[in-house]
């Protein structure tokens, strides 16, 4: 994107597939579809506790968030947090290296 062209405008999902559509030479729909069971099969992995490596591009984990102590933002009070499951990316050197 140039940077007149809007590239501060975050890229969508339908942005993805029409670009997975023109580079592959297919329709948008089966590229929708392609990128439908991509995200399917990274969601349905991190969800079984299993991290997706994808090469030259980064990882994707699940972490574990630790409880911790809040305020209600109504009173104040202190009130606690549990813990959670959380998805986090962590980039590839590669990627890393081709955003600088």
């Amino acid at each position: 994107m140039a940077p007149d062209d809007g590239a501060r405008r975050a890229v969508t999902k339908a942005d993805l597939v029409s670009i997975l559509a023109k580079t592959s030479g297919g329709s948008r729909d089966s590229a929708a579809r392609a990128f439908g069971a991509f995200v399917g099969g990274v969601r349905d992995s991190l969800r079984q506790g299993r991290p997706v490596t994808i090469s030259g591009f980064g990882t994707f984990v699940v972490a574990r968030r630790a409880p911790r102590t809040g305020r209600h933002p109504r009173d104040g009070s202190a009130i606690t947090i549990p813990g959670a499951r959380v998805p986090r990316f962590r980039a590839s050197r590669a990627l890393k290296i081709a955003v600088r």
